[in-house]
């Protein structure tokens, strides 16, 4: 296999989690319920060491670009590397995420929340790392 990383589109990609996330989370969309079906309040989570957990989303966010680009290689096109990385997302993330939920008794409406967002964060950072070549 021949990997040639875009370095840049990788970075590009892993940052998108973040601007995904915080709309995905925030009280226009999901955070509402998010907080709800977690049984979290504003006053549980201050005092949250947030750079360990934003450092640490970033990181993670950083290895997940890199092995979509692995993934999509170098001969795709944005369209097609949007859709690698929607399989990505509902074929792997999803299934995964929701045989945790069922088996932690946890609810339906977390589990769209959260698979919805791997989804849509994925599929974004397909079309990225596909577009910027």
């Amino acid at each position: 296999m021949d990997f040639q990383p875009n370095y840049l589109a990788i970075l590009a990609a892993a940052l998108s989690t973040f601007l995904i996330g915080g709309l995905w989370y925030s009280p226009a969309l999901f955070g509402k319920a998010w907080m709800r079906e977690n049984g979290f309040t504003e006053e549980s989570l201050k005092g949250s060491n947030m750079f360990k957990i934003f450092g640490l989303a970033f990181l993670l966010g950083l290895i997940a670009s890199v092995n979509l680009a692995m993934f999509i290689g170098a001969e795709s096109d944005p369209i097609m590397g949007g859709l690698w990385g929607f399989l990505a997302g509902a074929g792997w993330v999803a299934t995964f995420v929701g045989t945790h939920y069922l088996f932690e008794r946890k609810s339906f409406t977390l589990f769209l929340i959260n698979a919805g967002y791997s989804i849509v964060a994925l599929t974004l950072m397909g079309v990225i790392l596909a577009a910027w070549k």
